[in-house]
């Protein structure tokens, strides 16, 4: 049974930064994909970045460059998130996955996610 679990949300005043990890437990796998999504109430979910096992990234390009996904090994990711912006406030998720189809697709389809960790932005 694999869980993930993210840290690090919190509340930060525009233009500051914050660094949200996530680290599964249990089952582990060396050929994770891994990757952030992020939802607000109302509003269409967001893939914001994923990480590949080989440690190749990409990232939405609304994010300006703003956000960067890493990884230490095949069980803990990080995102960190600078110059924040208000419209940032949403509830973060990260999630993983072994399959390489599913790796090469979007991250909503990713079998593994955590319970999500609140950023606010005010």
């Amino acid at each position: 049974h694999v869980q993930l679990v993210e840290s690090g949300g919190g509340s930060v005043q525009p233009g500051g930064s914050l660094r949200l990890s996530c680290e599964g437990s249990g089952r582990t796998y060396v050929k994770w994909c891994m990757g952030w999504f992020r939802e607000v109430p109302g509003k269409e979910r967001e893939a914001i970045a994923t990480i590949d096992s080989s440690g190749i990234t990409a990232y939405a390009d609304s994010l300006e460059g703003r956000f960067t996904i890493s990884k230490d090994n095949a069980k803990r990711m990080y995102l960190e998130m600078n110059s924040l912006k208000p419209e940032d406030t949403a509830m973060y998720y990260c999630a993983a996955d072994t399959r390489p189809a599913i790796c090469a697709s979007s991250v909503y389809d990713y079998q593994y996610r955590g319970q999500g960790t609140q950023v606010t932005v005010s």
